[in-house]
């Protein structure tokens, strides 16, 4: 088949999990003998404005071809998207693929032509608080345009395909994110940057923006008393005010370390060598970061919203949705040990479950129509 990804930033990248969705898709169905077109948004890295993107044709046989935009938060994906979709209508796709609600908003267009479209929908994006008034309502729009015109939507949780079910009386196929096995890492880099020894800190990794809950966590860190570090890993996208926040809030405790957006063998390490893995999320789509952490045989405290719940099944630890006061106790019970589940345990259940190769079957057969 020949299929076209269009809705994510940029590969190879970790600026979100869309990204690393797109990437491990479009990466299989190659090995597979598919021919893959992946569209990406011209720009440099949202999480780290020091990451600056290089621009190739190729990645581990994907083709990558690149849509000029503007750098303005919420046009820069209206004219990615609508210029993806022009140039898309003119390859002969066996199926588009696109990521995300904003982007569809423009697959009205492949629509006209009786182009195949499968959506995936990573969340609900209009409740994020990145978003103002008309970024919100453009979401919107997607969100009823790939009900209303897809052949076939992807949704991560129940809960969103309830949402579509009792919204617009929409079916969807629920497939999850997968994560890959781990090499473990020992502490090299981070004990060399921020003097990490291992099993020393709760790692937070994840954008810093209103959402991640990460002020609760904050918070409650400085409410208990432990000699373990917290790791806040993870840059802005949109948020600067926020982020400026959040930078006021850990401004004084030598024991908080903003480590900014990490990735590759640093990222590694930080996963490897945390004591705990914290996501205090109010809104979530799939959360890969909480994956990955439990693949890695982390014990993992998260908000009891159904998104994390659903990943960490009966093997989470989990608090009540923005109740600080119930995120203390839980974390300050963990850091004394109590109720930690077995590393092995902990793997064993993620990379059964979130398997990337049985993800990619099941996604294939949705582009050809047999479900």
């Amino acid at each position: 088949m020949k299929i076209a990804m269009i809705g994510h930033k940029r590969i190879p990248s970790r600026e979100g999990g869309v990204e690393i969705v797109v990437e491990e898709l479009s990466t299989r169905l190659v090995k597979m003998g598919h021919q893959v077109d992946v569209y990406n948004r011209k720009g440099n890295n949202v999480a780290d404005k020091n990451i600056k993107t290089k621009k190739i044709k190729n990645y581990k046989g994907v083709n990558i071809i690149t849509i000029p935009t503007i750098n303005k938060k919420g046009l820069d994906a209206l004219i990615y998207s609508f210029f993806s979709s022009i140039v898309a209508l003119f390859k002969k796709y066996d199926c588009l693929h696109y990521h995300a609600e904003g982007s569809c908003a423009m697959l009205w267009i492949p629509h006209l032509f009786r182009k195949r479209i499968v959506v995936t929908i990573h969340g609900l994006d209009w409740q994020r608080a990145k978003w103002g008034g008309f970024a919100t309502k453009y979401i919107k729009f997607g969100e009823k345009l790939a009900a209303k015109y897809a052949d076939e939507i992807i949704v991560l949780s129940k809960g969103v395909q309830k949402y579509f079910k009792d919204t617009y009386n929409r079916d969807t196929n629920f497939i999850p994110n997968g994560v890959n096995i781990p090499e473990i890492k020992e502490p090299n880099i981070i004990k060399e940057k921020y003097n990490l020894n291992g099993n020393d800190y709760i790692l937070f990794l994840a954008r810093i923006v209103p959402e991640k809950g990460l002020h609760y966590l904050i918070d409650a860190y400085n409410q208990i008393k432990t000699d373990k570090k917290l790791i806040i890993a993870g840059g802005a996208s949109h948020t600067n005010d926020y982020y400026k926040e959040i930078q006021e809030k850990v401004k004084g405790n030598k024991n908080i370390i903003m480590t900014g957006f990490v990735q590759g063998e640093e990222l590694e390490e930080l996963y490897s060598n945390c004591y705990l893995y914290c996501l205090p999320s109010d809104i979530e789509g799939m959360p890969i970061s909480l994956l990955e952490a439990m693949s890695y045989g982390k014990n993992c405290l998260v908000s009891d919203i159904e998104e994390n719940t659903q990943v960490c099944g009966e093997y989470g630890h989990t608090f009540k949705k923005g109740d600080l006061q119930d995120l203390k106790e839980k974390l300050d019970s963990l850091l004394k040990e109590d109720k930690l589940i077995d590393a092995n345990i902990l793997k064993n259940y993620v990379i059964e479950k979130y398997n990337w190769d049985k993800i990619v079957d099941e996604t294939k057969k949705l582009y050809c129509g047999d479900k």
